[in-house]
């Protein structure tokens, strides 16, 4: 199972971990130095949630947190909320 979002595609990328050493200018050291830049990968940030479809049914999904922040993927709803009984 790949590492991917099934709603946005989002996926790994690839940035750079950066070395330093040394003491800040501005907390009375010379400065900072950088002593070593490698490759590293940026994993995103995947959830299973388990969504209903527009058959009803349910489906477990691999979903990115910012989709399921932004509205992209309703959650299934496991309990009916509580409702007060009305008098007629």
């Amino acid at each position: 199972m790949s590492r991917v979002c099934e709603v946005c595609g989002k996926g790994r990328s690839v940035g750079n971990s950066v070395e330093t050493r040394g003491k800040a200018k501005y907390l009375g050291g010379v400065g900072t130095k950088i002593t070593g830049i490698t490759r590293r990968t940026f994993q995103p940030n995947l959830q299973n949630v388990r969504t209903t479809t527009a058959g009803g049914s349910t489906k477990t999904v691999r979903v990115c947190t910012q989709c399921i922040r932004s509205g992209a993927v309703r959650k299934q709803v496991r309990n009916v909320p509580f409702r007060l009984k009305t008098d007629n």
